[in-house]
C-alpha cells in the first residue's frame, strides 16, 4: 500500500513547480564526527509516552490521529534550535555546502523580498504563492544575496535542509530526533499535552511562542514581538528546559513521513519524504494550526525554506 503524501500547505518543496536546474542532490558522508559537547544540552529522561491527538484540532490527514504507544531511552537534546552562529563555524571547519546554495536558490516569505531585484526572482508555486524562490537565497543570505546573519547570529539556522541538518549533527557527534523522542520532549512528558507550557495559547494571557497575528498571509502585527525568526532563548523552556519547541521555525526529524496508522501492512515509504515538528513563525490557526505538539507535516530531504531549522539530540553515553 502507498501513503499519501498530499502537499502539505506549511512546507513548500523543491518539487512543487519550481526548478532553477536539476540535480540529484544527497547528504555529504565525509564530515569529520566529533564527540557531542553536553553544553547547552538537557537530559531527557526514559518514560512511556502517547503519540498523536484525537482532540477536534487533530488532523486525519496528516496521521495525526495514528495513536501510539512508545518506550523513550533517556538521551540528551539542544536546549536551543541550532543557531547561525553554530552553524556558520561548522561551515568554516568543514567547507560544507548546503543544498541551498547547490542549488542557487531557496524559498522565502514573500513580505520579505520587496526590495530584490527582478533577475533574483526564480518563481512561485502556483500552490502557495506566498513563498518566492530566491536566487542567492541561502542560510548565510536568508531573504538572498544583499541579506545576511550578521545581526542574527543568536536566531535559527534556516534554508537548511534535512540532507544538511543530518551533515551538521554527523559534525557534532549528534543525530536528529525521532518523531517520539521530540514529542515526548515537547511535552515534558506529559501525554496530551498541547503545548509546551500546557493547554492554552495565551496561557496567563502571555505570549508563548512566536507565530502569526493578523490576516495570513499579507498582515502580521508582530504582537508577539517578532515578524520573523527570533532568537532561539526567546520565551519561557518547558519543564525539561527546551526553549521554542512550538513556532519559530519547523524542526528536522530523522523520521521517515507517513500517515498511516503503525500497524498497517506493505506501507511503501518513501525515504525521501522526512518528518518535521513544531510549526514555525508562519504558523496562524486560520490556516496552520501545526505549532501544537502533536501537529506533524513532512518535506523532502533536499528542500529548504526561510522558516525550516534543527535541533540535535545524542545517546546517553
Amino acid at each position: 500500500m502507498q501513503q499519501s503524501n498530499t502537499k502539505s500547505c506549511c512546507s513548500v518543496s523543491r518539487d512543487q513547480g519550481v526548478h532553477l536546474r536539476e540535480k540529484n542532490i544527497i547528504a555529504t558522508t565525509n564530515i569529520g564526527t566529533r564527540s557531542f559537547d553536553p553544553k547547552d544540552m538537557v537530559h531527557i529522561p526514559a518514560g512511556e509516552f502517547l503519540l498523536g491527538s484525537e482532540n477536534e484540532e487533530s488532523s486525519v490527514e496528516d496521521g495525526e490521529t495514528n495513536r501510539r504507544k512508545v518506550n523513550i531511552h533517556s538521551f540528551h537534546m539542544d536546549k536551543y534550535a541550532v543557531t547561525n552562529e553554530q552553524f556558520e563555524r561548522f561551515i568554516t571547519e568543514t567547507g560544507y555546502v548546503t543544498d541551498a546554495e547547490k542549488y542557487e536558490w531557496s524559498y522565502v516569505f514573500h513580505l520579505f523580498v520587496n526590495d530584490l531585484a527582478e533577475q533574483d526572482i526564480v518563481g512561485s508555486p502556483q500552490e502557495t504563492p506566498w513563498w518566492v524562490a530566491v536566487q542567492g537565497a541561502c542560510w548565510k543570505y536568508p531573504e538572498g544575496r544583499n541579506s545576511s546573519i550578521d545581526n542574527r547570529l543568536n536566531h535559527p539556522v534556516i534554508h537548511v535542509s534535512w540532507n544538511d541538518a543530518k551533515a551538521y549533527s554527523a559534525w557534532a557527534g549528534k543525530r536528529l530526533p525521532t518523531e517520539g523522542e521530540w514529542e515526548y520532549a515537547a511535552s515534558s512528558g506529559v501525554i496530551d499535552r498541547k503545548y509546551p507550557w500546557g493547554t492554552e495559547l495565551h496561557q496567563n494571557e502571555e505570549h508563548h511562542c512566536n507565530i502569526w497575528q493578523g490576516d495570513f498571509p499579507h498582515t502580521n502585527r508582530g504582537d508577539d514581538g517578532y515578524l520573523s525568526t527570533a532568537p532561539v532563548d526567546s520565551y519561557e523552556p518547558n519543564e525539561f528546559g527546551l526553549y521554542n519547541m512550538s513556532g519559530n521555525v519547523w524542526e528536522w526529524s530523522e523520521d521517515t513521513f507517513t500517515n498511516q496508522p503503525s500497524d498497517s501492512s506493505n506501507i511503501l515509504l518513501d525515504p525521501s519524504i522526512k518528518l518535521i515538528k513544531g510549526g514555525s513563525y508562519l504558523c496562524h490557526r486560520s490556516y496552520c494550526n501545526r505549532y501544537r505538539i502533536s501537529a506533524r507535516t513532512f518535506n523532502t530531504i533536499d528542500s529548504s525554506t526561510g522558516h525550516m531549522g534543527f535541533r540535535c539530540v545524542a545517546n546517553e553515553s
